[in-house]
């Protein structure tokens, strides 16, 4: 059978495949995902306007379908609380997304932030050898874009994040709690959240050497493991971090409300490296399933 642009262009995802056909693929294409169901009245008219663009677009990214019914596990590694939830994954990271059934215009311009239609046979126009913008240039570069566009909320959230890049936080903070409702929820803002949760709780946590004194003297000072992960975090050992709040997951679940379930997911939503997170992502889910 001959592949239609259907076929090539929109697939369905499992848990068995979401690391590969997603995190992995995402890292040369950007991987839309609609998580749905059959019974979903919305689902219904969002999802041919999603394969419609899918088609047009002509694999500048490419549409990937969670029955959440199917896929509970996957749909509840996620935090889908409603659907249609459509969540925009590149470079292996949710780097926007929505929830709700939009209507085609507004799917236009959310993809247009981010991919760009391919012309038939059209290659791949990469930007490799294009100059590196710093953060200050870029702080610099967005100011002089809200003071000509104020009505554009979203070049707000881009201040937010380009000011936690440049070290920031506070300012980044602030921008981010002034956004309007309507991008409070956006994936970007979600990350960015996270990063700022994860930054001040390493903030306060002792040297890793002393919390790993605590941990050898006792194996269950749950809080020596959650603030050594944090600090590990913070160091660029992302591996070492991640295993602390995998320990404490493993033996106290509940310990502080869950806040090892807690520090994993946030961990996640910060971190570029889709193997890692997969892989984690995984022990997590066999963990609590």
């Amino acid at each position: 059978m001959t592949d239609t642009p259907r076929a090539s262009h929109v697939f369905d995802i499992d848990q068995q495949t979401f690391e590969t056909e997603v995190l992995q693929a995402s890292m040369d294409t950007p991987i839309l995902v609609d998580f749905w169901a059959a019974w979903c009245e919305p689902c219904k008219t969002l999802g041919p306007i999603l394969e419609k663009l899918a088609v047009e677009f002509n694999g500048a990214f490419r549409l990937g379908k969670v029955d959440v019914d199917a896929q509970q596990e996957l749909a509840a590694m996620f935090g889908i609380k409603s659907i249609p939830t459509v969540m925009l994954v590149s470079q292996g990271q949710v780097v926007d997304g929505f929830a709700g059934a939009l209507p085609e215009r507004q799917l236009r311009e959310f993809l247009g932030r981010h991919v760009q239609a391919l012309e038939s046979g059209e290659d791949e126009v990469t930007d490799a050898d294009a100059p590196v913008e710093t953060p200050e240039a870029a702080i610099n570069r967005i100011q002089q874009a809200i003071a000509a566009e104020p009505a554009r909320a979203e070049l707000k959230l881009d201040l937010a994040l380009a000011l936690m890049r440049a070290g920031q936080a506070d300012a980044a903070s602030a921008e981010l709690d002034a956004l309007p409702a309507n991008l409070a929820t956006d994936a970007r803002a979600k990350r960015l959240r996270s990063e700022l949760e994860l930054a001040r709780a390493a903030a306060a946590a002792p040297a890793a050497d002393a919390l790993q004194q605590r941990i050898d003297a006792d194996p269950e000072d749950w809080e020596a493991r959650d603030l050594l992960g944090l600090r590990l975090l913070q160091e660029g050992d992302a591996e070492a971090g991640l295993e602390q709040f995998l320990a404490i997951l493993q033996k106290a679940r509940d310990w502080n409300d869950g806040q090892a379930k807690k520090r994993l997911l946030a961990a996640f939503a910060t971190l570029d490296d889709a193997e890692l997170v997969g892989r984690f992502r995984r022990r997590m889910a066999s963990m609590l399933f």
